[in-house]
């Protein structure tokens, strides 16, 4: 990172991805605002919801709800970091094209070659750069709720198998079965 005269990061993801001493990222998807209407007037609270990932393979989604915006993102990130789960890679990218659906958000993420960089937006990107992947190409279909959307590229990415592992399956399988014959 770089400093100015008055000691200040120049870095431009020093704001948007701060990052702890266990090196876990987190993004901020969404802030909402939430108004309750009651006897006595409305309440205000807010809603955040967080990625959180180490850029090496986990990821983590939650959502947390407080009195202030900072009291909800600390929330949410607490909740996504106790969430994360291991995603299946191939080098910078995934292994294969996977689509996932997730109320009425579809989203298909398809491997990309070295170099391509996230070619993704929104909720997705946030994933994307929180679990690590550097080359990867997406499309979202139906609803673009960046909640859903974001709900559905970890789904998505969880399904994610490593294939080499399965085709050893399969071979071991159907050498099984010419042996029975």
């Amino acid at each position: 990172m770089t400093t100015n005269s008055s000691g200040r990061n120049n870095s431009r993801n020093s704001r948007n991805n701060p990052k702890d001493n266990d090196g876990i990222v987190e993004k901020v998807v969404q802030v909402r605002r939430v108004t309750k209407v009651v006897k006595g007037g409305r309440n205000l609270r807010f809603s955040a919801m967080v990625v959180a990932g180490d850029r090496k393979g986990k990821v983590g989604v939650a959502s947390g709800k407080g009195a202030a915006v900072p009291d909800a993102v600390r929330k949410a990130s607490t909740n996504a970091r106790k969430n994360m789960v291991k995603v299946q890679m191939k080098g910078t990218t995934l292994p294969y094209q996977v689509n996932a659906k997730y109320g009425a958000a579809k989203i298909m993420l398809k491997p990309a070659s070295p170099g391509t960089g996230v070619i993704a937006g929104g909720g997705i990107r946030a994933v994307m750069e929180a679990v690590g992947v550097q080359d990867v190409l997406s499309k979202n279909f139906g609803s673009n709720n960046p909640v859903n959307t974001v709900k559905a590229t970890v789904k998505a990415l969880v399904s994610l198998k490593d294939p080499d592992h399965h085709i050893s399956i399969r071979k071991s399988n159907s050498e099984e079965k010419v042996n029975d014959e």
